[in-house]
């Protein structure tokens, strides 16, 4: 079934829009929410949740892209999940970790900034520009929220290798930032 049809479902408020979107993105909504959360039933929960915001919230948005909309919640609402989490252990993990390395590129508070940068066209033209293993590491760190070990290890790398490409990429992130006229 098309993601238009789907959409038309949703916008009509037929439940079966649920039911497709599900069949049609579920795997694909579970693998981004486990891969930030690292845990199964955690995974299964945000699906769920994300089905049900996108209930909630079509109409009146009207995505045109339904798997990137999807994936934008299900990322958004894992992060909220492993912050709140982190917050209860009061430790952090990784979510913290890399917000943090982040926030030496964009200054001040990473959080309110996060969700904003990856929506600028700013940031996906350097995402774009970047050469390939920078680019897979950058967006394995900063979107999947992998760990460095976990990097190294999917792409048979040192993790020496993977913190300097990720310092690199930052640092090049930051001079672009600047010339783009944000303030750091």
């Amino acid at each position: 079934m098309t993601d238009e049809i789907i959409t038309e479902m949703f916008l009509r408020r037929s439940e079966d829009a649920i039911a497709e979107a599900e069949r049609k993105y579920g795997r694909y909504l579970y693998a981004v929410a486990a891969g930030i959360l690292k845990n199964g039933e955690d995974a299964k929960e945000t699906v769920n949740e994300v089905l049900l915001k996108a209930w909630r919230a079509i109409p009146p948005e009207r995505p045109r892209d339904l798997r990137a909309y999807l994936a934008s919640l299900a990322r958004r609402t894992a992060l909220n999940r492993l912050e709140a989490e982190s917050a209860a252990k009061r430790g952090g993990g990784v979510l913290r970790e890399a917000l943090d390395e982040l926030s030496e590129c964009v200054g001040g508070n990473c959080d309110d900034f996060t969700e904003e940068i990856f929506l600028k066209n700013t940031l996906n033209s350097f995402v774009r520009s970047l050469p390939d293993e920078a680019r897979r590491f950058f967006i394995r760190r900063y979107w999947h929220m992998d760990t460095v070990a976990e990097i190294a290890k999917r792409y048979s790398c040192g993790e020496s290798r993977v913190k300097s490409s990720l310092s690199r990429s930052r640092e090049k992130l930051k001079r672009r930032l600047k010339k783009e006229g944000y303030s750091i």
